[in-house]
């Protein structure tokens, strides 16, 4: 095996080790609230320097590829990937949400690691530097502290039928069957799908109940009511009496980032023969990243959503 080999390969594996030896870090320290998986200091930096590593290791000519700045952290990310969640360390799931944001980092450690290349002066000093820094800003940002926001998701669905069959359908929702359940990135995630719905009694103070594949289950308390028009429904999920083989603890609903607060049905007669089904939520993310985390959470929230009206909406043209 020649050097330039040793060095490829080198490149490509030690980022790896570093990815994951970091990654115990953070989880070993996260209850000293030190670190956070979930937090930029980890979700950036930590892939920045496996960028670094990757293009610093290699072999001169190799660092000075183009080619191989970008695409080798791409490697040594799906190395690591495949590693934590074949230790048990993290989900499908999460990895699936964070790995672009895994790819930019990486790609702008491996640049800044082919430019540093070029200036050999103090290199090793700067590395061991940006090596260490996930270490130095996490307590900094775990200090700073997590920053609540609230997001809706909006979606509507044109039923060809009348009010009065549609209605039924959205106060109690009978067993959707595996034929009738067309999500798409929600299943693609392994997210618990919806089963059914159970409603106590049509009217303000009545009680939901929402059941998920997994053992998950929604308890929802009616706020507002009007016949065939309107229904507005606080939501709750007890995190801790979901299964943990169902949802990731990064990304369960009622956990410490993330959790759904209400959901609202509005039935809006368009014509003689046709109907608006509107379905809105509002959930909550505390994150320090949440300008990213809310555009995985809405795109999740309003396939769920859409799931369920197509499913009603199905049932009610008779199809």
């Amino acid at each position: 095996m020649n050097r330039n080999t040793l060095s490829f390969l080198l490149s490509l594996f030690a980022p790896v080790v570093f990815g994951t030896l970091m990654l115990y870090i953070f989880e070993a320290f996260d209850g000293w609230h030190l670190s956070d998986v979930m937090s930029i200091a980890f979700l950036f930096f930590v892939p920045f320097a496996m960028g670094v590593l990757n293009t610093w290791l290699a072999s001169y000519a190799q660092s000075q590829r183009r080619d191989v700045s970008i695409c080798l952290p791409w490697a040594s990310m799906a190395l690591f990937l495949l590693i934590s969640m074949g230790l048990g360390m993290e989900g499908w799931a999460c990895w699936v949400m964070i790995f672009p944001l895994f790819m930019v980092a990486g790609t702008l450690g491996g640049l800044t690691g082919r430019w540093m290349r070029r200036r050999q002066k103090h290199g090793k000093t700067y590395v061991s530097v940006l090596l260490l820094l996930p270490l130095f800003i996490s307590p900094v940002e775990q200090w700073m502290g997590k920053i609540p926001g609230r997001y809706k998701a909006y979606t509507y669905i044109d039923i060809q039928a009348p009010k009065n069959r549609i209605w039924p359908l959205v106060t109690r929702v009978s067993n959707i069957s595996a034929e009738e359940n067309r999500a798409g990135i929600t299943r693609w995630l392994l997210f618990p799908q919806p089963v059914r719905a159970e409603l106590d009694k049509e009217g303000t103070g009545g009680f939901r109940k929402a059941i998920f594949t997994g053992g998950l289950v929604f308890d929802e308390t009616v706020e507002a009511y009007r016949h065939e028009e309107f229904m507005r429904f606080t939501i709750k999920a007890n995190p801790y009496d979901i299964p943990s083989t169902t949802m990731d603890e990064h990304i369960v609903i009622g956990g410490q980032f993330f959790d759904v607060l209400n959901g609202t049905y509005e039935l809006e007669q368009l014509n003689g023969s046709t109907c608006r089904l509107h379905l809105y939520s509002h959930f909550k993310l505390s994150t320090t990243f949440n300008w990213y985390a809310s555009i995985w959470a809405g795109w999740i929230m309003e396939d769920i959503q859409d799931n369920i009206l197509q499913v009603i909406r199905r049932r009610a043209e008779g199809r």
